[in-house]
């Protein structure tokens, strides 16, 4: 089968990876920034704060994370926003994307711990169904996870048990290889549809999301496989994939050009493209933490840093991910 096909029966698949719901940290195969630190999600939400402030957003919009996990960043961007203006969670409409209804529960069962009965979160299935005026969405870690082409000069990859086979590519991957200058890489599949069903959610929009990746084609493969906090490489001939299959989490890095093309196909616009570490401290994070010391002993002041230290440090997430932020209107 098409190596696209196979990641995403890999990943959505009847059992798999992301089928049900999946430990992240210390318990699960890897970290994320959402794991990292609560203050992650209230750096985000100090950013919707400040468009909301700016008249940009309104007070009866949403706020949507897509891939959500168990809700923990909607949930931290919830928190702040409550302590900043707490009239805001009455007016708000707060909802994640997803489409499993396993996930679904779980994450009610976790706003239902966290919050009781003082926050309402809607679930949605698709884009497609949501409508408003004004709409943030956030999401963490998502555009790695779409299925994707492997592409070698002129090749593309398919799965015959445990081998990678190469066969002649399809027209529209030659066509799009030669127009990023690609000799060999992933090839994301469903960016320009996704970027569609945003556009066509509300007249204005904020989109926010954070990954691995660069603003361009590393002609390179960076398909891996994470399994208890190892990399392992796809194409490592010592792999056994069909024990790996299901049972890991596959993904590749985010070209963010790629990305951008297909808002900008959509209609929306990028606004800002920088590291995490440059978009968390200019949302804010430093302020945030320096207000919190306020508030608590110097022993939970030092946890807190240190742990934003992971999120904004060069050498660890700080510049491996990158945000990107697109709007309409």
């Amino acid at each position: 089968m098409k190596f696209s096909r196979y990641m995403y029966e890999w990943l959505y698949g009847d059992e798999g990876y992301y089928r049900d719901f999946r430990d992240i940290g210390r318990e699960g195969d890897f970290y994320t920034a959402v794991s990292t630190s609560r203050f992650f999600g209230a750096a985000i939400a100090e950013n919707f704060m400040k468009i909301l402030e700016s008249g940009r957003a309104s007070r009866d919009g949403m706020i949507v994370e897509i891939g959500a996990h168990k809700g923990y960043l909607l949930a931290d961007m919830i928190e702040w926003i409550y302590q900043r203006d707490p009239s805001l969670i009455g007016s708000l409409r707060f909802a994640v994307i997803e489409r499993m209804p396993q996930l679904r529960k779980v994450q009610r069962d976790y706003f239902k711990e966290r919050f009781g009965a003082e926050v309402e979160i809607e679930h949605f299935s698709s884009p497609q169904d949501l409508s408003a005026d004004y709409i943030y969405f956030v999401s963490n870690e998502i555009f790695d996870a779409f299925e994707c082409e492997l592409y070698y000069e002129g090749k593309m990859a398919y799965i015959e048990g445990e081998a990678v086979v190469w066969r002649e590519a399809e027209e529209w991957l030659e066509t799009f290889a030669s127009s990023h200058s690609l000799k060999r890489g992933e090839i994301a599949v469903g960016y320009e549809e996704f970027a569609r069903a945003i556009s066509k959610t509300a007249p204005v929009i904020d989109f926010v999301t954070f990954d691995y990746g660069e603003k361009y084609a590393r002609n390179d493969f960076s398909i891996r496989i994470y399994k208890g906090h190892e990399t392992l490489p796809f194409f490592d001939e010592e792999l056994k994939l069909s024990e790996l299959f299901k049972k890991s989490d596959i993904t590749y890095d985010v070209n963010f050009a790629h990305l951008c093309e297909a808002f900008a196909k959509a209609d929306m616009q990028e606004r800002i493209y920088e590291t995490q570490a440059r978009a968390l401290i200019r949302f804010g994070i430093i302020d945030i933490l320096q207000e919190y010391a306020g508030v608590t002993s110097y022993r939970n002041y030092l946890k807190q840093a240190e742990r934003i230290k992971t999120l904004i440090a060069p050498t660890i997430m700080g510049d491996r991910f990158k945000m990107l932020w697109v709007s309409k209107t």
